[in-house]
């Protein structure tokens, strides 16, 4: 019976030992990764539009191997870089999350601030510039929540030329966040006092150099750029030195060229390795963003030259990025995905030589109206406390003083906004819920509106317009050329196909927190892709 009893107290010893050993790497069902790979100002037509230029290891072999989601939008207005890249890991919208525009006019600071903007810390290597942290984003993102699940355990990290790219998916408890500043990746105090010393080593490379010895040119003989518009166009921007916006490129900055997808990939590697990404008992988690197609297609616009030389170089880098991943991690040990925080629209110069609505809005001449309009009819201009982005922002100490209604005002401040060419209607935002729009386009002014951040009055301007010059391209509409958005995924549990079912941009969170099991982020209201998984959210 003794005996009995040892071999019972053993079993137990041995089973209580057991449970409170060292915690054992995730079973095969989590990646060792996940990749978030975000290309600003990607319109979704262009997976397809230089398809037969592509290679077979990058875009195709997304297409091919993973499940696209075509018909992704955006489900927020404005359609701008901040606000996509914060509703992509937040699962939600900038009504929620706070991140209205990629800069507002705050009234608590009494002036227009960033959308990262955090005056409580320092840029690492530059004493002179606000300090930059996500304390602006209101809610959890998915690798927040990551981290929360694995006690932390879990690294994640943000990367891209843009700070806010970085900033904003990496989350509130990222492990570091990094963007290009003076020539160099840097951080904030936020994350870190110091840089670690394999970005210090990254830095020390002459990456101009390096990439581009010779500037940019085409990768292929320019007359093969059949899909795209001539080279020499008068409403594409001109780089500083240059005499005409053509190839071959001698003066361009490596981050409005294709290589800045270069240098930011370098860098991904360099991150995975110098974090030992992947290698860990929990899932890691890396935010990368690619900058320049944004500011290519600002200064081109989507038909040029450059926009179709950047996707094809661009096809080629993730080619070798995804070959990086399959020997580093296999086939199956990463989850990628593929997608934007907006589109963009054609040049006005574009459309106009092609007979296409387009227009010009003058901001300088709308601002002037309406102050204008309103002294004439209250007495003083002082009423419009700031105009910023497609906003207008009231004066409430003046509205006290006068005793006036608000909402009086800013109905009279939107008829005026609404007689101006290219504004095709202006809302007072208290009057966002009854507004006569069509019910996908209401929803999306209302989730883009926050209480203490938006302003009193939201712009629409007409399809096709945009503010400034003919030249280049812009972006910030409801439009599907600014909102509809690829979405990819690829590898750990992800079967081939595609949908056309309508999914948001929101819904990309709460799928990955389904694939990762794990909480969905704290502002979430997207749904889980269930068809990416072939049946496994049934």
């Amino acid at each position: 019976m003794k005996q009995v009893r040892n071999v019972f107290f053993l079993v137990v010893i041995l089973w209580i030992a057991s449970c409170s050993g060292p915690v054992k790497k995730p079973s095969a069902e989590n990646p060792k990764i996940v990749i978030g790979l975000m290309v600003d100002q990607m319109r979704w037509d262009y997976l397809y539009r230089f398809k037969e230029r592509y290679g077979e290891g990058g875009f195709k072999r997304l297409l091919k191997d993973g499940f696209s989601c075509e018909n992704t939008l955006i489900g927020h207005v404005p359609t701008a870089t901040a606000c996509g890249h914060a509703s992509v890991y937040t699962g939600s919208v900038p009504a929620i999350n706070g991140i209205i525009e990629n800069s507002w006019y705050d009234r608590s600071w009494g002036r227009e601030i960033s959308n990262v903007a955090d005056t409580t810390v320092k840029i690492i290597g530059s004493d002179s510039k606000e300090g930059r942290s996500p304390r602006n984003l209101l809610t959890t993102t998915i690798g927040d929540e990551l981290r929360i699940a694995t006690n932390y355990q879990s690294k994640v990290v943000g990367l891209a030329i843009k700070d806010r790219a970085a900033i904003l998916p990496a989350g509130h408890t990222a492990n570091g966040a990094f963007w290009y500043d003076g020539g160099k990746f840097t951080t904030s105090t936020y994350y870190m006092d110091t840089l670690p010393d394999w970005v210090n080593r990254f830095n020390r490379v002459n990456w101009k150099d390096t990439l581009m010895p010779e500037g940019w040119n085409t990768l292929y003989p320019l007359e093969t750029y059949v899909l795209s518009d001539a080279d020499d166009k008068d409403y594409e921007n001109i780089f500083s030195g240059e005499e005409r916006p053509v190839f071959p490129h001698k003066k361009a900055p490596v981050t409005s060229t294709p290589f800045g997808n270069t240098l930011t990939l370098s860098f991904a590697r360099a991150a995975i390795e110098g974090y030992h990404l992947g290698e860990g008992s929990f899932t890691d988690m890396l935010a990368i963003s690619l900058s320049t197609p944004d500011r290519i297609g600002h200064h081109f616009g989507p038909t040029s030259i450059e926009q179709e030389d950047n996707y094809l170089r661009l096809d080629k880098e993730l080619e070798s990025f995804f070959h990086y991943l399959d020997d580093r991690f296999g086939k199956e040990g990463y989850l990628f995905f593929l997608t934007a925080d907006h589109g963009g629209n054609q040049s006005p110069g574009y459309l106009k030589e092609h007979r296409l609505p387009t227009g010009l809005l003058n901001g300088k001449d709308i601002v002037q109206h309406v102050k204008d309009a309103v002294e004439k009819k209250y007495g003083t201009s002082d009423l419009v406390l700031a105009f910023n982005e497609a906003q207008v922002y009231i004066n409430d100490d003046i509205i006290a003083k006068k005793g006036l209604d608000k909402r009086t005002v800013a109905d009279f401040i939107a008829e005026q906004l609404g007689k101006e060419p290219g504004i095709q209607n202006a809302y007072a935002t208290a009057t966002l819920a009854t507004a006569t729009l069509p019910e996908r386009i209401r929803q999306m002014y209302i989730n883009g509106y926050n209480p203490k951040r938006s302003g009193d009055v939201l712009i629409w301007w007409a399809a096709g317009w945009k503010p400034g010059s003919e030249k280049g391209a812009e972006h910030g509409n409801w439009n599907p050329y600014d909102a509809h958005i690829p979405l990819v995924w690829m590898g750990h549990g992800i079967h081939p196909g595609k949908t056309h079912r309508t999914v948001g941009m929101t819904d990309i969170a709460p799928t990955l927190a389904a694939l990762l099991n794990i909480q969905m982020p704290g502002g979430n209201v997207g749904e889980v892709i269930y068809e990416i998984a072939d049946g496994r959210f049934r």
